[in-house]
């Protein structure tokens, strides 16, 4: 297929990426384009600005996760919903895997999808020397794919000087500049950026730098950029036909599961294609919050309890103890449950929130939860099932990750996690043949047998909430 699509990237991370591609997707919206946004990596709240505020689709690639056919094929379904594609990279352009490996990395993702890049310069502070710095990012790699360069941070008179050296020297397109915004910058936490509805005025805020990117960006060279990308195959990888069209798929299509996900500002990392899979695969999504609500859906055979920030909510999460009660209750009945990293925070015993306070939690899982003063085995892991017969065993090693800074006195020992590329390992996850709680965030894609198992597991939970069966 022709994609016209760019990436946005930058040497290391806090030179403005995520700002700017909120900027260029409203500036392309202005112009008459229908842009799509993709953020490469495991990142969840980057495109939640993409999609709150800059209201356009946004998905995550992970070139990690997904091989490079797997890649494509998400790559090549999210771009048909619009006629340009802007990816925001992750981190420096070449830091991958352990810090020591570009697999993982930006450039991975671009080399994959044969998408060139446009590299975002914090300008401040230089002027020539800028374009030495970019000559070493250019040169690292002989295929780098990058193909334009912006320079935030610098003002246009010396844009205007420095930019037909940089094209004459670098051989590459000068898209422009982007001058000092002190109310342009984004504030953040200790899981990365604040969340978009924190922001105030956030969405008059990308609207006055479009305006201002609109002219001191040239989208025509941006636009010839993203036109001239390579004609991608985007076809369904066999491994991903396999599960879709399986016998086993079919049965879980009959069975018509009902999946009870959580989702509010407690909640909110979660995966637009992992509920996509789940529901090619014949679910049925049902939101409901633990903050707000009183109780999961009854029609449940599954809960999805994905991350967030549980621990800023801990004492509203802690006080609505008939939702507390709700999903207790659903596990002793057989429900079958995926909770992820703040998820499973939210099932231990007891966690202690931001200012060192101490709330009950449900009790479906062991342990007590605890802040800690750093990350706690933060980035990539491949997860190996310690047991038979447990939720995810069939799918080898699992990839996944995990970015906390919160720990518990009991993470489970039903997995053994490794990181890649390190000798660190460790025992985590509590499961059951139809539940998986942990810290570690997993992404269906990397496995589909893995969703089509919860899924099973699900129905076959129905047959233990009417009392025909005990998996647990």
């Amino acid at each position: 297929m022709k994609a016209p699509r760019v990436m946005i990237a930058a040497g290391k991370s806090g030179s403005g990426k995520t700002m700017i591609t909120c900027g260029i997707l409203r500036a392309l919206q202005k112009l008459g384009k229908t842009p799509v946004a993709f953020k490469c990596g495991p990142d969840y709240i980057d495109p939640m600005f993409h999609e709150r505020v800059v209201k356009t689709s946004s998905r995550n690639l992970d070139p990690y996760f997904t091989g490079d056919e797997m890649t494509r094929y998400l790559f090549a379904r999210g771009a048909r919903e619009g006629d340009i594609s802007v990816f925001e990279g992750v981190m420096g352009y070449y830091d991958g895997l352990g810090g020591v490996s570009t697999k993982g990395s930006a450039y991975d993702l671009a080399r994959m999808t044969k998408t060139p890049v446009i590299l975002v310069v914090d300008a401040r502070g230089m002027s020539l020397s800028a374009l030495a710095w970019i000559r070493g990012i250019i040169e690292f790699r002989r295929d780098s794919h990058i193909a334009g360069v912006i320079f935030n941070r610098m003002s246009g008179m010396l844009y205007q000087e420095l930019a037909p050296i940089a094209e004459k020297e670098l051989g590459i397109s000068c898209i422009g500049y982007v001058p000092e915004i002190p109310e342009g910058k984004l504030q953040s936490r200790h899981l990365g950026l604040v969340l978009p509805d924190e922001v105030e005025n956030l969405s008059a805020q990308v609207d006055r730098l479009s305006e201002i990117l609109l002219t001191s960006l040239d989208f025509e060279k941006l636009q010839k950029i993203a036109s001239g990308a390579e004609e991608l195959s985007g076809e369904e990888p066999e491994e991903l036909k396999k599960v879709l069209q399986s016998e086993r798929a079919e049965a879980v299509r009959l069975g018509k599961p009902v999946l009870a996900v959580a989702k509010d500002e407690a909640f909110c990392f979660i995966y637009r294609d992992n509920l996509r899979l789940l529901q090619e695969l014949g679910a049925a999504i049902v939101s409901f919050s633990p903050l707000h609500d009183q109780k999961i859906p009854d029609q449940a055979d599954g809960i999805l309890l994905y991350g967030g920030y549980p621990e800023l909510y801990a004492k509203e999460l802690s006080e609505n103890t008939i939702m507390r009660n709700s999903v207790k209750n659903a596990l002793l009945d057989g429900a079958a449950c995926l909770a992820e990293c703040g998820g499973y925070m939210y099932l231990s015993e007891s966690m202690e929130d931001m200012n060192g306070g101490t709330y009950e939690m449900v009790g479906a899982v062991p342990g007590n939860v605890y802040r800690t003063d750093h990350l706690r085995r933060f980035g990539y892991i491949e997860l190996h099932a310690n047991a038979r017969e447990i939720l995810g065993s069939r799918c080898g090693p699992i990839r996944s990750h995990e970015f906390h800074y919160f720990d518990s006195t009991d993470c489970g020992r039903a997995y053994h996690a490794a990181k890649p590329l390190r000798k660190r390992t460790w025992e985590c996850i509590h499961a059951t043949k139809n539940r998986m709680m942990g810290f570690p965030h997993l992404y269906y894609y990397a496995c589909p047998e893995f969703a089509l198992e919860f899924l099973e597991a699900c129905i076959k939970s129905r047959k233990v909430k009417n009392g025909i069966n005990d998996l647990c």
